[in-house]
């Protein structure tokens, strides 16, 4: 459901979410055909596959969107990818994604932006957004700014990021750098 509801615009073969979630055809095929009578996925055929998609059309759609994202979606994926990284003061998702999550309208984004404030290591900030995409199946772009800088705000870039939705990402700080 997570992989459905997180990419609305998106249909996929019971092959390719098997494989993007680790599970077996077989218990896809299963789980599918439970959404689908339950009216929480829909299905068609395409030759010999069968590809889903999520239901929009239903009141469900919102709320159980929202459950999924903070469950599976960009929230927790770079909650536990930046957690023990030492440096980091605080960690904001912006841009598109911040938005949507907070309620603008528009199309689903197709990467997620993400502020560090604080003096982490720039390379192990970049690997753990690679980390990040793999689970995510989205680019995810790290770019951190300095403590004084963030507390200053003059920067145009900061001010830009502060006066639109912004997420924070509840890091638990430690010493640990990788």
């Amino acid at each position: 459901m997570a992989l459905t509801y997180l990419n609305p615009d998106q249909e996929f073969s019971i092959t390719e979410v098997a494989g993007r979630i680790g599970a077996s055809v077989k218990s896809v095929q299963q789980e599918v055909s439970r959404l689908v009578e339950a009216g929480l996925l829909t299905d068609r055929r395409m030759g010999t596959s069968r590809l889903v998609r999520s239901v929009q059309s239903s009141v469900l759609v919102r709320p159980l969107t929202d459950l999924l994202a903070v469950t599976y979606g960009p929230l927790p994926v770079l909650t536990r990818a930046l957690t023990g990284i030492g440096g980091i003061e605080r960690a904001y998702i912006y841009g598109s994604w911040a938005a949507r999550y907070c309620g603008e309208p528009g199309h689903l984004p197709g990467d997620v932006d993400v502020l560090v404030v604080g003096d982490a290591d720039v390379d192990v900030l970049n690997e753990r957004a690679r980390e990040a995409e793999v689970v995510l199946h989205r680019e995810v772009s790290i770019r951190r700014v300095r403590a004084h800088a963030w507390e200053d705000g003059t920067d145009p870039f900061i001010s830009t990021v502060r006066a639109r939705p912004m997420v924070e990402l509840q890091i638990r700080r430690t010493e640990e750098t990788s």
